[in-house]
C-alpha cells in the first residue's frame, strides 16, 4: 500500500519536492502492518545499489572497511529520517477521514459564511417592505400664500363620467395663479374624491364629469388663496371669516370655492387626530359639493360614530369620527339636521 502525504499541524517532515515517499520496506513496523511496510532488520545493510543485504560488512567491503562503516552511518541516518518522515505519514494515514473532514469541513465553511453575508442584504429589502410604512402626511410644511392674483387658470382635461345613471352634470376645474398649486394635481384630486366608492354618484340618480374651459359646466370647483375665497364667498352671501380671517370653504351659486389654506393645512383636530390630509380634502370637496346638489349641514348621530358628510368638521367634530363620504356601504349616511 502506498503512504499519502497529507499536511497535518506540527513538526514539518521531509520536504516533498525533494523526497519521495519511504518505501514500504523501510516504514517503522506498527502493531498489525502488514511485512511490506517493515523497516531493515538490525544487522542488515543497504548496498550502492539499494538492496537490502545480510551479508557479513567485511566479505563485501574488504579493504574499504572504514569508508564503508562512515557510509554505513550516512544511510542508516538517512534511513532513520526517512522513516520518521514515513511514520508522521502513516500517523496521518490513521486518522484518516476525520482530519480530512476537519479541512474539508472548514474549507466549505469560509465561503458559505462569505456567501452568507450578501445574502443578508437582499433579505433585508423584504424586511424593509415588511416594516411599518411611512407615517401619512397630516399637513404640508412651508408658507402658504394668503393672496394671489385673482384670476384663474383652467384644467383643460376632459374627465371620464362618473357614476353609472342619473342626470349628468358636468364641473369645470379651476386653480388661482399665483396659489403656487398644480392645476392638474388639483383636478385629479377633486375627480378621487368625486368617484368614490362612497361618493355622491353612489346614489345612482347622479353622474359627474369634469369638461374643459370653453365647454358647458353646471358648476365650477376654485382653489382660491384665503384672501380671494373670501371674497368669492362673501359675494355669494357667505361669510367664511373665523377670528377676522377668511378661515372655511364654502359654496356660492355655481362655484364650488376651495380655501387654499385648508387645501395644504387641513384643521388642528384632524392633525391631532392624525387624519391624513388626503382624507380631508376628499371630506371638504363632498362637503362643498354637497351643498352645490342641495344638500345641507348636519350635525354628529352619536359619540364614536362617523361625522356625517354635510357637517362642518372644518369647524369640530363634536365626538364624531372623521369621514369624508356621504354614502358608507351603499347606502347614503347621514345626521340629524342642523
Amino acid at each position: 500500500m502506498s503512504i499519502s502525504h497529507r499536511r497535518v499541524d506540527g513538526p514539518s517532515p521531509a520536504p516533498r519536492s525533494d523526497h519521495r515517499a519511504a518505501p514500504a520496506d523501510r516504514v517503522a513496523p506498527r502493531s498489525g502492518d502488514r511485512a511490506d511496510r517493515v523497516a531493515p532488520r538490525s544487522g542488515d545493510r543497504v548496498g550502492r545499489a539499494g538492496r537490502s543485504s545480510g551479508a557479513p560488512a567485511q566479505a563485501r567491503h574488504g579493504r574499504h572497511r572504514r569508508t564503508g562503516r562512515g557510509r554505513r552511518h550516512v544511510l542508516e541516518l538517512v534511513v532513520l529520517v526517512l522513516a520518521i518522515g514515513a511514520a508522521v505519514a502513516v500517523v496521518a494515514d490513521r486518522r484518516g477521514a476525520h482530519v480530512g473532514a476537519e479541512v474539508l469541513a472548514t474549507g466549505p465553511q469560509a465561503p458559505a459564511l462569505t456567501q452568507a453575508t450578501p445574502s443578508a442584504v437582499p433579505s433585508a429589502a423584504p424586511s424593509a417592505s415588511v416594516s411599518p410604512s411611512a407615517p401619512p402626511v397630516l399637513s404640508l410644511p412651508g408658507p402658504v400664500p394668503s393672496s394671489g392674483r385673482g384670476t384663474f387658470s383652467y384644467d383643460d382635461r376632459v374627465g371620464p363620467v362618473l357614476g353609472v345613471s342619473g342626470a349628468l352634470r358636468r364641473y369645470r376645474v379651476a386653480v388661482e395663479q399665483g396659489a403656487n398649486e398644480d392645476i392638474s394635481g388639483f383636478a385629479a384630486a377633486v375627480e378621487t374624491a368625486l368617484t368614490g366608492p362612497g361618493s355622491w354618484v353612489d346614489s345612482r340618480r347622479l353622474r359627474l364629469q369634469e369638461v374643459g374651459p370653453g365647454a358647458s359646466a353646471d358648476f365650477t370647483v376654485y382653489l382660491a388663496t384665503a384672501r380671494t375665497a373670501g371674497r368669492m364667498c362673501a359675494a355669494g352671501g357667505v361669510d367664511i371669516r373665523v377670528g377676522g380671517r377668511p378661515y372655511t370653504s364654502c359654496r356660492a351659486p355655481g362655484k364650488v370655492i376651495i380655501n387654499l389654506e385648508r387645501w395644504r393645512r387641513s384643521v388642528p383636530h384632524y392633525v391631532a387626530a392624525e387624519v391624513p390630509l388626503s382624507v380631508y380634502r376628499t371630506y371638504v370637496v363632498n362637503h362643498e359639493v354637497g351643498h352645490q346638489l342641495g344638500n345641507r349641514h348636519e350635525r354628529c348621530p352619536g359619540r364614536g360614530r362617523p361625522a356625517p358628510v354635510m357637517m362642518q368638521q372644518t369647524l369640530f367634530l363634536d365626538g364624531c369620527v372623521a369621514n369624508p363620504w356621504p354614502y358608507r356601504d351603499g347606502r347614503r349616511y347621514a345626521g340629524p339636521p342642523l
